[in-house]
């Protein structure tokens, strides 16, 4: 058994001092103002839960930079999907364990103590996947807690179709073959393979459909549904392009969100990833579906894929996805100053804004929790032990007060001002 106390100690709503928390066995026992000796003391620290990074493709950390400025040898320059595809067809087993150990490394260092490794680059060659068990040896050197969403992907693109007709899948070509999944009970025999990984809550499973354009609306649903039934998450890329909505329209006559809709039995294991573009009342149902969506502001915005309306999204979590920058603190900041945006130009700043710190923070820690299915994203009895500390001193958090100190983090810091990360009670430090 550890006592922890910190300076100041988050609880959901706001910081407060002379918090003691309680661990044994990985897991917070008991937090509050409990009386206790103390072992281990956080002097000038404030303590929160770790970040829960929701949504990531860590392989695209060696993207950095590239889908910008990266020449293609033809005297112009790569688009970020061909440069995309470009990295996929010349990553080996070494170099591809070694980005992705530097993405959870770095993911860390920004206080993230739970990934979902959105994770669809599975093979080296035919069919192998070689990559998969990879990833979790990369997180586990990382020292970081992973949920492997592992993604079917099945065909390259919407056909044709017509209203009513259904999706006539295109073939998969080139690059995409990496990412293969040959049929759905080809995918949940990795699925078993993969069980062998499993290590408590350290590393989880999840089942990922990568999107409208790399399922047919039948796999979907049966994806879902025995996902369902083994107890894991699922997770769906969805209307994050216009050209994917106007595609799934053809084929289906239906957007792609009212696919899934139609599909039926969305529910709190269900996370929507983007929703750039998903119409208001289509998004109405999903919430009273208990479904999430997962935001990457960070992301849309470097892919110039639009800004999601939180006003129709509602409560979300947070994802780093591509993984240009690293840091959930400006993933925060990014989706509130969005939608300061959307605010204004409905005129209505003071009316709607709301308690922003506290929402951002259930952003990137509770609200991702809930979406990877583990309990953690909060310091409260029977949650996992993981946390972040927070230098109370460092220059960009300069001025605080106990009442401003989480708005002056999630709008103003930097990642110096992350002092340290604990996953299951064992400190990084």
């Amino acid at each position: 058994m550890t006592v922890l106390q910190a300076d100041l100690t988050w609880t959901g709503r706001r910081f407060a001092r002379n918090q003691q928390v309680r661990i044994e066995d990985g897991r917070i026992q008991a937090m509050g103002k409990l009386g206790l000796e103390v072992d281990v003391r956080l002097e000038r620290r404030a303590l929160l839960p770790g970040f829960v990074n929701a949504h990531s493709h860590a392989f695209q950390r060696a993207l950095r930079g590239r889908g910008e400025t990266f020449p293609n040898g033809r005297g112009s320059f790569w688009t970020w999907r061909e440069a995309m595809y470009q990295l996929v067809e010349s990553l080996t087993w070494k170099e591809f364990k070694s980005v992705c150990t530097h993405a959870f490394t770095e993911m860390r260092a920004a206080g993230i103590t739970t990934v979902g490794e959105f994770h669809y680059l599975h093979h080296l060659r035919d069919d192998d996947y070689a990559l998969d068990a990879l990833v979790i040896e990369a997180a586990r050197e990382a020292g970081i807690r992973i949920v492997l969403l592992n993604a079917y992907y099945n065909t390259g693109g919407i056909g044709a179709g017509g209203a009513g007709v259904g999706s006539i899948g295109q073939p998969l070509t080139g690059a995409q073959l990496r990412f293969r999944s040959k049929s759905v009970d080809a995918y949940w025999k990795q699925m078993d393979r993969l069980d062998d990984a499993v290590d408590g809550d350290l590393v989880r499973l999840g089942t990922v459909v990568h999107s409208v354009r790399a399922a047919s609306k039948g796999d979907i649903t049966v994806l879902h549904r025995e996902a369902k039934k083994r107890g894991l998450v699922f997770h769906m890329h969805i209307e994050e392009q216009k050209l994917e909505i106007e595609q799934c329209e053809r084929a289906y006559g239906l957007r792609p969100m009212q696919l899934l809709l139609d599909i039926g039995e969305l529910d709190f294991g269900t996370t929507l990833v983007h929703c750039t573009h998903t119409d208001p009342g289509d998004m109405a149902v999903v919430r009273g579906c208990k479904a999430r969506a997962c935001l990457c502001p960070l992301t849309e915005a470097n892919l110039g894929d639009g800004l999601a309306d939180l006003a129709s999204v509602g409560p979300s979590c947070l994802g780093t996805d591509s993984n240009a920058r690293i840091s959930m603190l400006e993933e925060m900041r990014w989706l509130e100053y969005g939608q300061r945006l959307r605010r204004m130009e409905r005129g209505a700043l003071r009316d709607e804004a709301g308690e922003v710190a506290p929402s951002l923070l259930r952003a990137a820690t509770e609200t991702g929790a809930d979406a990877l299915g583990i309990k953690a994203g909060r310091i409260e009895e029977g949650c996992l032990a993981d946390f972040v500390a927070i230098d109370l001193d460092a220059p960009t958090l300069s001025g605080w007060t106990d009442e401003t100190l989480a708005a002056t983090l999630v709008c103003g810091a930097a990642e110096e001002a992350i002092a340290d990360t604990c996953v299951g009670g064992q400190w990084s430090a």
